[in-house]
């Protein structure tokens, strides 16, 4: 009986080999060629972990894929071509992984910045609305039909059948009481922002 001695056997026959389920052969083919498979995985990946892992992977489907995979060239060849085919979809996967957490981060920060925006205006609403709140009640309706309704001193007037003169004083002072209670930026923004 011989003894098959494995490093000794040509690529080509080593494959015929493991496509007949011959570990050993596998085991020779994965040690002959492991090391320049790594290094040449690492130049482009510059990451240990990763080239690891592509030539890991590349040997796992050699194995898996062994009765289907025909060798159009030489075994080193192909084992070439499936490594850069992989590494390829490394960087791939990295560029698109990148590009989702930078899109990520983009949208967090804008997010913040849009809802922090939105929580101090909502309580400065708040604050302006209980301060209108607390005017007596007949000028808080003229105020109100004046800011809110955007009607004209002459069409309140004419709504309350009141005096436009009336009407006047009515805005201006609850404009007065308003910026005493609110403070002079409060009131400007509230003044000028066209949502309240």
């Amino acid at each position: 009986m011989n003894i098959v001695s494995y490093h000794t056997l040509a690529d080509q026959v080593l494959f015929d080999l493991v496509k007949s389920e011959d570990e050993a052969a596998f085991k020779e083919i994965y040690e002959r060629y492991f090391d320049v498979l790594y290094i040449h995985a690492y130049k482009r990946l510059q990451n240990k972990e990763e080239a690891q892992d592509v030539i890991q992977e590349v040997f796992a489907a050699l194995w898996d894929k062994r009765e289907h995979i025909s060798l159009t060239s030489s075994l080193p060849a192909y084992l070439f071509t499936a490594v850069r085919n992989r590494i390829l979809n490394n960087l791939a996967h990295r560029k698109y992984e990148l590009s989702y957490l930078q899109s990520l981060q983009q949208f967090i920060n804008q997010g913040v910045c849009q809802t922090d925006h939105l929580v101090r205006e909502n309580q400065l609403q708040t604050l302006i609305e209980k301060e209108i709140a607390a005017l007596p009640p007949k000028m808080q309706e003229v105020f109100s039909l004046s800011r809110n309704a955007h009607l004209s001193h002459k069409e309140i007037a004419a709504e309350l059948n009141l005096s436009e003169q009336t009407v006047k004083k009515q805005v201006n002072n609850a404009l007065r009481i308003l910026r005493t209670k609110l403070g002079l930026l409060i009131f400007l923004y509230f003044l000028f922002n066209k949502n309240f």
